[in-house]
């Protein structure tokens, strides 16, 4: 499978897999004075422009398909984010201003690249479950060194087992493979001719040496792939290139534009949420959903992610349901009326009083990551009698998300991890009933940021990259701004706290017949 069409004719410049680059406060004498941030998430590829002082100028988006070829199988073609990105950049009327880009995406998303730097076959995306078995293998055989170097448990989720997958079922694949780039990097790539990753990106892969700082061999080895086909690393903020001719003629970017290298969605939304201190919770209601707290050291536990923030010297410990807001996106493609409107859910759900009339529903409907790690849970409603409405299983479908999201939370308490700020952020959070369930069900102040989409926190990191903003605290500071900020209701607060033990009852109940029910996720191979 060729995708020769989306590369510039110039070759890359390969150096040392360990080198990074060296930091760059650049900040050109130009006309332009705004800054440009590109977010690839999982569904599609939303820009956004700022000016110096964080007003949104502009901001355009575009979708791209996901492939289901198998039962628990998530593919996409990289062509795709590069097609799509182009043609949501020249809807932009103010782009020939732009004075500096970075971009960021969802990780896990490995792109396999030939020696011709064609694209050899379609990226496993960060929803695949193929990788069961091998991920099994890894826990039974090698989990301690993974744990000590990566700070990570192995799941289907992660880049070193897809790659044991590939090498197990698509050898042909991996022998083709001389570069391996990721979602952000490979498109940064088409747009500056430089072959790059940030660090935080690298710490999605199982790959990376969290102590040291560099690609891990031990990890790599047991990977299969070589140290060499990894790209080199650099930080957030750092330069990575140019926008060349190819490009500019591609998006109608001005040639010579800076490319700021940028990061992770989830690292850069916590970002763009203000979250930029010890003891800040993100809570994210987007098509996954997470719970996210900084922390002034990395905390490494098995049943969390760990990563390193934008801000230097910044950690934050990651719990995270796999099916959040795309939940509801799924509710209204197979059960309501063509062209339904998410408000229009909100409506009927609204109809419902709190608890459903007793109807639940848990949200596993790609399988699970926190607090279970169990790629074999299925998601269901339960409590249905024929008194249930669409408004109670409506309502059902949010509470059912919200108390995913608070099953997570329990990790974050048995850690002992110290919180005292909830930042709620994603497509979930412009719901005003969606807010309010969560402010209740946590029981706790919820600030709404009135913008925090990757691509805002992206933007910032251009202007930081060129030294618009003087370092990556400032920006948020000047930039920041907060729609609403909600408070719980103590009496609502008590009931879903009650209801929320039965949320966990069904779970335990029907987790072992969920083992019986998904036999495809150990068949497919």
């Amino acid at each position: 499978m060729k995708h020769d069409s989306f590369f510039p004719a110039k070759t890359p410049r390969r150096q040392d897999p360990q080198k990074s680059f060296a930091p760059s406060r650049l900040r050109e004498k130009t006309e332009r004075d705004l800054l440009l941030g590109i977010d690839f998430g999982t569904g599609g590829c939303k820009v956004t422009v700022i000016d110096p002082s964080g007003a949104v100028v502009e901001s355009a988006s575009g979708e791209y398909p996901t492939d289901h070829p198998r039962p628990a199988w998530a593919e996409q073609e990289p062509g795709d984010w590069y097609r799509v990105m182009c043609g949501v950049l020249k809807r932009l009327k103010r782009r020939r201003r732009i004075a500096a880009v970075a971009l960021d995406s969802y990780t896990h998303g490995a792109v396999l690249l030939d020696r011709s730097l064609s694209v050899v076959r379609p990226t496993i995306i960060w929803t695949d479950q193929r990788s069961v078995r091998e991920c099994e293998a890894l826990k039974r055989d090698h989990f301690d060194l993974i744990f000590k170097n990566a700070f990570q448990a192995p799941t289907p989720t992660w880049t070193l087992p897809q790659m044991l997958w590939l090498r197990n079922n698509e050898p042909r694949a991996l022998k083709r493979t001389r570069h391996i780039l990721f979602v952000k990097d490979y498109v940064r790539y088409l747009l500056t001719g430089e072959m790059a990753c940030d660090s935080i990106e690298a710490q999605g892969t199982l790959l990376w040496d969290m102590r040291k700082g560099i690609w891990s061999e031990a990890l790599c080895e047991l990977a299969g792939i070589p140290l060499k086909a990894l790209p080199r690393i650099a930080s957030p903020t750092d330069l990575a290139g140019h926008i060349t001719s190819r490009a500019a003629a591609d998006t109608g970017l001005p040639e010579g534009t800076p490319v700021i290298m940028g990061a992770s969605d989830s690292a850069v939304e916590d970002y763009a949420a203000g979250a930029v201190a010890p003891g800040q919770c993100v809570l994210k209601l987007a098509t996954a959903g997470n719970v996210n707290v900084m922390t002034a050291k990395a905390r490494p536990h098995r049943e969390t992610l760990t990563y390193s923030h934008v801000v230097p010297g910044l950690w934050y410990t990651v719990t995270a349901t796999n099916a959040a807001a795309v939940c509801q996106r799924w509710y209204r493609d197979n059960f309501c009326a063509p062209g339904t409107a998410y408000d229009a859910i909100d409506i009927e759900a609204a109809k419902a009083p709190p608890g459903s009339n007793g109807v639940f529903f848990h949200p596993y409907l790609q399988g699970e990551r926190s607090p279970y790690w169990d790629a074999n849970l299925r998601g269901s409603f339960t409590g249905l009698s024929m008194a249930s409405t669409r408004g109670d299983m409506s309502r059902a479908l949010l509470e059912g998300v919200t108390y995913s999201l608070r099953d997570c939370y329990r990790t974050i308490e048995k850690m002992k991890l110290k919180v005292n700020d909830f930042l709620l952020i994603g497509g979930g959070a412009k719901s005003a009933l969606w807010s309010g369930i969560v402010c209740d069900l946590f029981n706790a102040p919820v600030k709404c940021p009135s913008c925090c989409d990757a691509s805002f926190g992206s933007a910032l990191l251009a202007g930081v990259g060129t030294g618009v903003f003087a370092d990556e605290v400032s920006a948020v500071k000047q930039c920041l701004r907060f729609d609403r900020e909600l408070r719980p209701d103590s009496a609502r607060a008590a009931f879903y706290n009650a209801r929320f033990a039965h949320y966990r009852a069904l779970h335990d109940a029907l987790a072992p017949c969920y083992r019986n029910l998904a036999p495809p996720l150990k068949l497919e191979r």
